[in-house]
């Protein structure tokens, strides 16, 4: 049930539980529970794994019970149906202490004047004019190659990515030619819209705007300022405050670090500056652009570096570099113009002679100079970076801080977060923030220590734990220092955030196709290169099979045929399980990154099906065919029910092996962990081996035999049981199991419940990544 057709439509909501907080919107229906795959999780015993559904109905929210185990209290009372309106508290599982949602109004958007650019120059959005040529007078082509009416050096626009049309009534209209990062005016994604000489059109790096009968072109080249004001995130129920009007300016060509205790808010404030987590109030201004209003066109300016290496290891420099350009520039970027820019990024960090390197083998610096590059590809004018000296030595930790105080000076502004301390004299701003997320100093550096009064930050780190935070923050903005360094720039009634355009998706730099072959590419590089899988690959397949082919002598028997099918039965669990149990969680934090600039899921997830697929298939044949080549299988007649019968045990282990890679992908897109895998793998092993049906009875025993339907082994022993009519070799009750038939029914109905629970599988998985995507991304 959802609003009915002329109703009108329930505002949107700021949801907050104890954990988290996010945006609900009435075009859909939330779950709640502690299933991961609910748009609302609370992870709490006492919740139930279905346990309510949010919706709007009639013009309101409407929260209902759906049949949970503890219920659900509104005002103390358990309730089946409550509505919601901002200001109402939910709780579920125990009307006093169980987890709770709040719900409130969204900020009211800030309100701008469009800027006038009748005097661009005095906006503070623009600089100086690139290029100012007259309107034309008839449709202008805009794009990269060269027979554009209008050429853009710049590799994220399209070859020919729009055109600025002439209307019959002497207007203009601006239309996307199906571009692969979009056209925008005013900050949106548009494919047609007229424009008027308030409004700015963004291509790649370059803004247009209709001035006075010309049409004026201002390039960003990366000298941007940013203009940080009132910024403040609460979460929870209590809306605890995890970071508190905080303000500061930055200037162009800026490095500034910030610091502070563990749980000052440092992770927090980045999340809020680069979009991923918008704040609550407040707002950021690119260059005098709100970037949380705007955020569809500005985050393809912006470069984050998280503190996890978005890099796979197994690969050299250049090739990773190719592979991520390849991603995040158009389809139709030339093999040479990528090449080219590849060469430059890696001449700009100085990691010519490592070019050619495995990224595994090199120092902790260099990888995060390569982690650096990957950002610098698309010339970022704003490059953030999470603890990038995490871990390291005091001489790479400087050599770091060295290479960004480089990249500052040539145009950029770079904001570092970081615990170390060693390295805070190379950096033109110091921003120290203390618990509670408030400011304790902003300014140079070397005047930081003497404005706390200590001579080392150990001390006034300390000092910030024992103290109250609020003073801390009070004496700073009594202080000249505040007036001198923030007060004159941003001292003003701060904007609420303006967070509608900080869910938009991100465009797709290329079509779905071109990223599955992408990614297919690297995933098969990386697996190539990676030389422990590779043995392990080989070499599973042949001894599992070794060991089957001595069970089988030369023909199955009554004593042989259970035992050997049931060995290939758990080979084939453990080759496809075993190679994708890992996958998809230890490469959290490249998927993460690449979702931001525009990666697809679905290509993502079908990357993996493809590549993984193909290797598990290849080694359940090998295990096949040498368990069982030459082997008298001792079938009543002398062919299968539809092949040879080597060929459908071979088919029936194929797809069993299959579909256990495609549980393998569940467990490794379920666990928050790379160190739970093993465990869960283990579960799943005992599970597949005692309900196959070879272990225990299970047709006719109510609860176990619905169990199995879901467990791929039963229907894979199945297959190869009915191939060689098992009943007939060895004529137990429990071979008498009906899914043992000698029936080309039975065969094909195994075959197909593996292919149906593979499907199943490939759903839950796509389900289940959203887990590992930044809020903005789980639409």
């Amino acid at each position: 049930m959802g609003e009915r057709a002329g109703a009108p439509s329930a505002p949107p909501l700021v949801l907050a539980t104890d954990t988290d907080s996010q945006l609900i919107a009435p075009s859909r229906a939330y779950h709640v529970g502690r299933d991961p795959t609910s748009e609302i999780v609370l992870d709490d015993p006492r919740v139930s794994w279905h346990h309510a559904v949010l919706r709007a109905d009639d013009g309101h929210w409407l929260l209902e019970d759906v049949g949970s185990t503890n219920g659900t209290f509104a005002e103390g009372h358990r309730v089946r149906q409550w509505g919601v309106e901002p200001g109402s508290t939910v709780r579920f599982g125990n009307p006093t202490d169980g987890p709770s949602a709040s719900f409130s109004s969204l900020p009211e958007p800030t309100v701008y004047e469009r800027p006038s650019l009748v005097a661009p120059e005095a906006s503070g959005i623009f600089r100086e004019p690139t290029r100012v040529r007259p309107l034309p007078a008839r449709t202008i082509r805009i794009g990269r190659a060269d027979d554009n009416d209008l050429v853009l050096d710049d590799l994220v626009v399209s070859r020919h990515h729009a055109e600025l049309r002439v209307l019959p009534d002497g207007r203009y209209e601006i239309a996307d030619l199906a571009s692969h990062n979009g056209t925008f005016l005013n900050g949106s994604p548009v494919t047609a819209a007229p424009v008027g000489p308030a409004d700015i059109i963004g291509i790649g790096h370059s803004a247009f705007c209709l001035q006075g009968g010309e049409l004026v072109e201002y390039a960003d080249t990366g000298s941007v300022s940013l203009n940080v004001q009132g910024l403040t995130v609460r979460v929870g129920k209590e809306q605890r405050v995890l970071l508190d009007n905080v303000s500061f300016p930055v200037g162009e060509k800026t490095l500034v670090a910030v610091a502070g205790p563990s749980g000052a808010g440092k992770s927090t404030l980045l999340n809020a500056l680069t979009g991923l987590r918008p704040a609550d109030d407040g707002s950021v201004l690119y260059d005098g652009r709100d970037l949380y209003r705007d955020y569809a066109e500005l985050r393809q300016r912006i470069g984050l570096v998280p503190q996890d290496d978005i890099l796979h290891t197994q690969l050299t420099v250049r090739r990773a570099l190719r592979y991520a350009a390849e991603l995040r520039f158009p389809g139709d970027t030339a093999k040479a113009e990528r090449e080219a820019r590849v060469t430059e990024v890696i001449h700009e960090l100085g990691l010519d002679q490592r070019a050619d390197q495995v990224i595994s083998s090199l120092s902790g610096g260099q990888r995060k100079r390569v982690s650096v590059a990957l950002e610098l590809l698309t010339k970022p004018s704003l490059l953030f970076l999470d603890e990038p000296t995490s871990g390291l030595d005091p001489g790479m930790d400087r050599s770091v801080m060295q290479m960004l105080r480089g990249l500052a000076d040539d145009g950029r502004t770079v904001v570092v977060v970081t615990h170390s301390v060693l390295s805070l004299d190379v950096c033109d701003r110091l921003l120290v923030l203390a618990p509670g997320g408030r400011t304790a100093y902003y300014g140079p550096p070397e005047e930081a220590l003497a404005f706390f009064g200590f001579d080392e930050w150990p001390q006034a780190f300390e000092a910030f734990e024992g103290d109250d935070d609020r003073a801390w923050a009070s004496r700073f903005r009594e202080s000249s220092r505040y007036g001198e360094y923030i007060a004159s720039a941003v001292d003003r009634p701060a904007p609420p955030a303006a967070a509608a355009q900080a869910y938009a998706p991100p465009p797709k730099p290329q079509s779905w196709r071109s990223q599955l072959s992408t990614l297919v590419r690297r995933y098969s590089s990386v697996l190539a290169a990676d030389r422990m899988f590779l043995i392990i690959m080989v070499a599973l397949p042949f001894i599992v099979g070794a060991m089957c082919r001595a069970m089988a002598g030369s023909r199955l028997t009554s004593e042989n045929a259970l035992n050997c099918l049931l060995t290939l039965c758990i080979g084939g669990v453990l080759t496809g399980s075993a190679n994708a149990v890992r996958e998809v969680i230890k490469e959290t934090a490249i998927y993460r990154r690449e979702r931001v600039v525009g990666l697809s899921r679905s290509a993502y997830l079908v990357s993996k099906i493809v590549v993984l697929g193909v290797v598990t298939v290849v080694q359940a044949a090998v295990l096949t065919t040498v368990g069982l080549l030459g082997v008298d299988l001792n079938v009543a007649v002398s062919s299968g029910l539809y092949f040879d019968p080597l060929i459908e045990i071979t088919l029936a282990v194929a797809l069993l092996s299959f579909t256990a890679m495609m549980l393998g992908l569940l467990i490794s897109a379920l666990v928050s962990r790379e160190e739970a895998t093993m465990p869960m793998l283990v579960l799943l092993s005992v599970v597949q081996i005692v309900f196959s049906g070879a272990m225990l009875k299970l047709h006719g025993v109510p609860g176990l035999e619905q169990f199995a339907w879901l467990v791929p082994s039963r229907w894979g022993l199945g297959a190869m049981a009915a191939t060689i009519d098992l009943h007939r070799i060895l004529p137990t009750n429990l071979t008498a199991d009906p899914l043992f038939r000698h029936t080309s029914s039975v065969w094909l109905t195994c075959m197909g419940m593996l292919v149906v629970l593979s499907l199943a599988l490939a759903v839950a998985i796509s389900l289940l990544l959203r887990r590992h995507e930044p809020a903005i991304m789980r639409k």
